[in-house]
C-alpha cells in the first residue's frame, strides 16, 4: 500500500520541486506555488485541481476522491491512498498538480 513517502518521494522527483512545512506537515512546492500537501494522519494528500475536473473526480470515484468542507471554494482534491491503484497512478495525479503550477521551462522536460 501507498505512503505519506512514496507521496514524498514522487513529489521530489520533479523538477525545482522543495518540501517545506506548513500548518505541521509537508507541502511541495515548485517555484514557491504549492502543488500537493500530506494533511492529518497521513493516510491522504490533496493536489491541485481545477473545479470542474475535480467535481467530476469526486462524482466518478467517491471512495479516492473528496473535499473537506473547509476546502470546498478552494481549487485542491483530497486522495484517499489506500484507494490508489499503484504507483503510476500516484505518479500521474502529482504530476498533473505540478504541471499547474511549475514554469513551462521546468514541465517541457518531464514526461508522463
Amino acid at each position: 500500500m501507498l505512503d505519506a513517502e512514496d507521496v514524498r518521494r514522487v513529489a521530489l522527483s520533479f523538477p525545482g520541486t522543495v518540501e517545506k512545512q506548513r500548518w505541521g506537515h509537508p507541502t511541495f512546492d515548485v517555484v514557491g506555488r504549492m502543488f500537493v500537501t500530506v494533511p492529518d494522519d497521513q493516510t491522504s494528500f490533496a493536489v491541485r485541481c481545477p473545479r470542474l475536473e475535480r467535481d467530476e473526480l469526486i462524482a466518478a470515484e467517491p471512495e479516492k476522491f473528496w473535499v473537506p468542507k473547509h476546502e470546498a471554494g478552494s481549487n485542491w482534491v483530497r486522495a484517499r491512498l489506500a484507494a490508489l491503484e499503484d504507483a503510476d497512478e500516484l505518479h500521474d495525479i502529482l504530476i498533473d498538480s505540478w504541471r499547474q503550477v511549475a514554469p513551462p521551462e521546468l514541465s517541457a522536460d518531464v514526461g508522463g
